[in-house]
């Protein structure tokens, strides 16, 4: 295990994405899933709703830690003021799309803690999806450019899907820090229905085991009949996956 990846405290290594309409189904997510989980993600359709940032002022509050996924993309001045505002805010991780210039600018921005990770190819996409948008390289190419990019940029590291994360180690096995959605508990067709829109998905224990730093767990536990029992079994699988 690298030095990076070592210093993380296991529990944060799960991620709640609060996929919810409004604030205030936020909260309520949070407070039901309790000390079951002490990391989570807000991203777009929050941001549509009323109280965004009260609702990252109200978990950091909570001793939460926040990762805002806006996936900002934008001429790279623009990206990094908004990364400078948002460097403000207490948030942990924040994502970016775009190219080495809006990377390069966003990187430079963060302060106070904020790390900047970059999206390499969106989980939702397959081979097909890739040919559509003109990528003639496979998925696995693509990310691997990404991350090269991302981290000559000065960003903090990637997020990326499981099934690239063990070839992306090989490629910056210490300084690269791997967020991985699209992550599905063995069990999750009995939790939540199935993957949903992610099409390339894995399990807690093989994305650890691949080199995935933190977990981002969405329906299975949000749909969850008890969203607390939920993340505690992910977060048991967590620790089972690390063990020597």
């Amino acid at each position: 295990m690298s030095e990076t990846r070592s210093n993380i405290d296991p529990r944060d290594r799960l991620i709640v994405a609060l996929d919810v309409p409004e604030a205030a189904d936020a909260r309520a997510l949070v407070e039901r899933i309790g000390d079951a989980a002490t990391f989570y993600k807000i991203g777009m359709e929050l941001c549509m709703a009323p109280g965004f940032f009260e609702l990252l002022t109200w978990l950091r509050k909570q001793d939460k830690k926040v990762f805002v996924d806006l996936k900002f993309f934008d001429i790279p001045e623009t990206v990094a003021r908004a990364v400078a505002r948002l460097s403000e805010q207490g948030a942990q991780f924040c994502t970016i799309h775009g190219n080495q210039a809006i990377m390069q600018a966003a990187a430079k921005a963060k302060s106070n803690g904020l790390k900047v990770l970059a999206v390499t190819a969106l989980t939702s996409l397959d081979r097909g999806d890739l040919d559509d948008l003109g990528f003639a390289c496979d998925v696995d190419a693509l990310v691997l450019s990404r991350a090269r990019r991302a981290l000559a940029a000065g960003c903090d590291g990637v997020v990326s899907s499981g099934l690239e994360v063990e070839k992306l180690r090989r490629e910056a096995p210490h300084e690269l820090i791997c967020v991985t959605p699209g992550i599905r508990p063995v069990d999750n067709d009995v939790i939540s229905g199935g993957s949903g829109d992610q099409k390339r998905v894995m399990t807690p224990t093989r994305a650890l085991k691949a080199g995935a730093d933190y977990l981002v767990v969405g329906r299975p536990i949000r749909d969850a009949a008890d969203p607390r029992a939920a993340a505690l079994a992910i977060q048991s699988e967590i620790l089972s996956a690390l063990a020597p």
